[in-house]
């Protein structure tokens, strides 16, 4: 089992904690945690990409000329495709990119990305976070007794609004709670600050 550190938000140690070795020590596919990422990227594309084929086209109602007899080459419309000003053939439309991959692998790529942290050791457990009252300095105060300069992720048992509020104008931390992380924001972060609750919570809930 992996065995950390376990910090109080002074940034000083107050004992261990032994993490579920099933979620937090396994050893990391890199193939699944590539897909899971390429995953939740085309989950986010927009896709609202658009041009007008020829019947969007505006104009070419009337054929340009007669079929027979000009010695030029039959056209419907001035619309057509091979036309300056005419319709595109084949181009984008709007679309979802979004799909799934089966539980299993996401789930195997969650505990992945997990194990990743702790092989890498960014990953802080913190016996608590409280904060009385929303206040940024409170959470750079925290991140400076813990040493942590880099970009991290900040994940609890429960929502806690106090923390969300306290962390929404640093730009490079974010909050979530135990059932909204994922394996792109995990890995999208150099530090996983994690409670003692939430990893347990998620040590239960993914083994």
């Amino acid at each position: 089992m992996p065995k950390l550190a376990l910090y109080n938000q002074s940034g000083s140690q107050v004992g261990d904690i032994e993490l579920n070795d099933a979620v937090f020590g396994i050893e990391p596919n890199q193939h699944v945690l590539h897909d899971a990422v390429v995953m939740q990227q085309a989950s986010k594309r927009q896709g609202t990409h658009a041009v007008k084929n020829r019947s969007a086209v505006r104009g070419g109602g009337r054929k340009p000329w007669r079929q027979k007899g000009t010695g030029r080459a039959r056209q419907g419309s001035i619309r057509s495709p091979q036309w300056v000003g005419g319709g595109v053939v084949f181009g984008p439309t709007p679309r979802s990119y979004a799909y799934k991959l089966p539980k299993k692998v996401r789930r195997l790529a969650l505990k992945s990305a997990l194990s990743t942290k702790v092989q890498d050791e960014s990953l802080t457990v913190l016996d608590a976070l409280a904060i009385d009252a929303p206040k940024t300095k409170e959470v750079v105060k925290i991140l400076a007794a813990l040493n942590i300069n880099e970009k991290a992720l900040i994940v609890t048992n429960e929502k806690d609004e106090v923390v969300l509020k306290s962390a929404n104008n640093l730009p490079n931390v974010t909050v979530q709670y135990a059932s909204q992380i994922n394996t792109l924001d995990i890995l999208a972060h150099d530090k996983l600050i994690i409670t003692k609750d939430a990893a347990e919570s998620i040590g239960e809930v993914l083994a």
